[in-house]
């Protein structure tokens, strides 16, 4: 149970935090490490220090290293300590990490590497979904569609309808593969698409070209939906490239 802390600072950086819950202690460890007031590469805190630093049982602090080690930030040493892992080592697909990351996930780079794979993958699940797509499956995606359309003015909620348009057309590809990936990539989509949204003051060309798409997928155009999807990825490199320019100098220095 969580034990009372008392007021302290370590050498590792900062004053006392008191999350009162496992969830909170993890991303309290986590969002340190993100910020590297425990840097990659270094060593941990004991666990006692830990149990000071966020005023909670050993219990707690181990089974919040577990959590951590099992998404690649920590690795157990022998006789040595927890260590940071090498961010390369994260699994960057992962919502919770990419939650911890928070504003510095433009600094990672991570949202440009979310439009490369998506660059390598799209174009051609929408030439796939343009010749295998069932009616339902255009049907959902056009329905996604009418949701971005009628939330413009929202960004989370037009970015959740957006995530699910574009994972239901990597289902609707009929690939295995990006069957899969639609799952995996998912959080990590919708980072990359609230990003390139937020960036603009309208989401009409975004949702026009949109719209192309699906009346390709209806005429079974595979030409056309592959063209649609590059339109797609042309304009969310460019919102991308504007939101990135709007982050201050200290996240992207």
């Amino acid at each position: 149970m969580v034990e009372a802390a008392r007021e302290v600072r370590l050498e590792a950086g900062g004053p006392l935090k008191r999350p009162r819950v496992q969830k909170n202690v993890t991303r309290s460890i986590a969002s340190d490490i993100c910020a590297d007031i425990f840097p990659v590469g270094s060593m941990l805190p004991t666990e006692n220090e830990l149990c000071v630093r966020y005023g909670v049982s050993r219990t707690v602090i181990r089974e919040s290293l577990k959590i951590l080690a099992s998404k690649g930030m920590l690795r157990s040493r022998s006789r040595v300590g927890t260590q940071i892992c090498e961010k390369e080592e994260w699994n960057i697909l992962d919502q919770q990490v990419l939650e911890w990351i928070g504003p510095r996930i433009f600094e990672l780079d991570l949202l440009q590497c979310v439009l490369d794979a998506r660059r390598a993958i799209e174009p051609y699940a929408a030439e796939l979904a343009a010749e295998r797509a069932s009616f339902q499956e255009i049907a959902d995606i056009e329905n996604a569609w009418q949701r971005m359309s009628d939330v413009e003015g929202d960004v989370t909620a037009f970015t959740q309808a957006d995530v699910a348009f574009h994972t239901g057309l990597l289902k609707a590809s009929h690939n295995q593969v990006f069957m899969q990936l639609s799952s995996i990539i998912s959080a990590a989509l919708e980072f990359s698409l609230h990003a390139s949204n937020e960036a603009v003051e309208t989401r009409s060309e975004a949702l026009d070209v949109h719209r192309a798409l699906i009346e390709a997928l209806r005429m079974r155009d595979k030409a056309a939906a592959r063209d649609c999807s590059q339109r797609m990825l042309a304009i969310a490199s460019r919102d991308l490239a504007i939101a990135m320019r709007k982050q201050p100098k200290s996240t992207t220095a």
